[in-house]
């Protein structure tokens, strides 16, 4: 047993070491020392989406630092514990090993999956859309299960979020919403969801308990950045004001300040309602619309690349994922088949381990077609 110990904390090391190297915990410490200079200056806070900008990127890698230096700790400290308890034939301290090895290859797997996020934009962060798709009022009340879990998901992680908008359906639930996901990677990361989402239940809206299927539908956009050159001539936009409305489309605001902008050679159409600001919520529209110009971009080149008119991949399928609570509890996803009986937690936005499989899943494919 001891032997077996010692072989596992041997591997783990070794893993552990490719993850420092792959994710540069040198260039980590660089970065943060760069950002907390950046962050002391006193003028900092006179611009606030620089100052935002750069708290959010001293958060994340003061996140990321941590996670792999007390990911070390540990490794070490297990090593030493297996020496002490080899020296003094301690029974109690073996078995105390034991169980921290299991943890750490958990927690050293996780960390793992990072080093898988490699794409062009697969460094950014999110833009995340939910629209209610074929099931009528069950839909719409899934598409805002679909919003909350998202949300839980990134509350769970500690990472910001901004919800640009949502459009409530008459009865219940959303017809649509879109949100903002703000740290390193959130693209890479959520990228894996998007795709056709299915719900199966006894409809709490069927007054005869009959059971429904209703779907939604998730885009993950990576964030523009000044980088990208996605410009916008004015002549090609249309923007229309409006009034901010909450469910059954009771006004939440006495002014014009929610902001609707047509992309009209596409006829892309994108809105932002969650500032009081007319001009705060036409920039943040704008910001969505760059991002799924930019989407678009994309596309179109990986399919002139492909020699095909779409991009198959691009939503995954028809049908990624299924949340059955009737007649039985379980949540597939049907590309990695990953599978758990406990959607209650799923929608509570314990959703890590479909999202690693995901990645793991999508690196698999690339790595076939490569």
């Amino acid at each position: 047993m001891t032997a077996d110990y010692a072989d596992q904390l041997k591997s783990l090391d070794a893993t552990m070491r490719n993850i420092e190297s792959v994710l540069d915990i040198n260039r980590l410490r660089r970065d943060k020392e760069q950002l907390e200079q950046e962050a002391s200056a006193p003028d900092l806070w006179d611009d606030q989406a620089k100052a935002q900008d750069v708290t959010s990127r001293l958060s994340y890698v003061n996140g990321e630092i941590g996670r792999l230096e007390r990911l070390r700790g540990r490794l070490d400290d297990a090593e030493v514990l297996l020496e002490l308890a080899q020296a003094e034939g301690d029974a109690g301290s073996l078995a105390e090993v034991g169980t921290e090895l299991t943890s750490l290859a958990k927690a050293i797997e996780e960390l793992e999956v990072r080093t898988l996020l490699s794409g062009e934009y697969d460094s950014r962060e999110a833009l995340v859309a939910i629209r209610a798709g074929a099931g009528g009022v069950d839909a719409a009340d899934f598409a805002e299960m679909l919003l909350r879990m998202y949300l839980r998901w990134a509350e769970r992680h500690g990472y910001p979020t901004e919800v640009y908008d949502t459009s409530y359906a008459e009865e219940a639930g959303l017809k649509s919403a879109t949100f903002a996901v703000k740290v390193p990677y959130a693209y890479g990361t959520l990228s894996v969801e998007s795709g056709t989402h299915r719900l199966v239940r006894i409809s709490p809206f069927d007054n005869q308990g009959r059971r429904q299927t209703s779907f939604a539908g998730v885009e993950v956009l990576p964030v523009v950045e000044q980088t990208d050159h996605i410009d916008i001539p004015e002549g090609e936009m249309r923007v229309d004001v409006f009034r901010s409305s909450g469910p059954g489309g009771q006004s939440v605001n006495t002014t014009d300040s929610a902001v609707r902008i047509t992309h009209l050679p596409t006829g892309i159409v994108v809105s932002c309602q969650n500032e009081k600001s007319q001009l705060q919520n036409k920039a943040s529209a704008l910001r969505v619309l760059q991002a799924r110009l930019l989407e678009r971009k994309r596309q179109e080149e990986k399919a002139k690349m492909d020699g095909l008119k779409t991009d198959a991949a691009g939503s995954w399928g028809d049908q990624m994922r299924s949340y059955v609570l009737h007649p039985y509890q379980m949540v597939k996803d049907l590309r990695t088949e990953f599978e758990t009986g406990n959607p209650t937690a799923v929608f509570d936005g314990e959703i890590d381990s479909f999202v690693e499989a995901g990645i793991r899943w999508r690196k698999q494919r690339q790595l076939e077609t490569a």
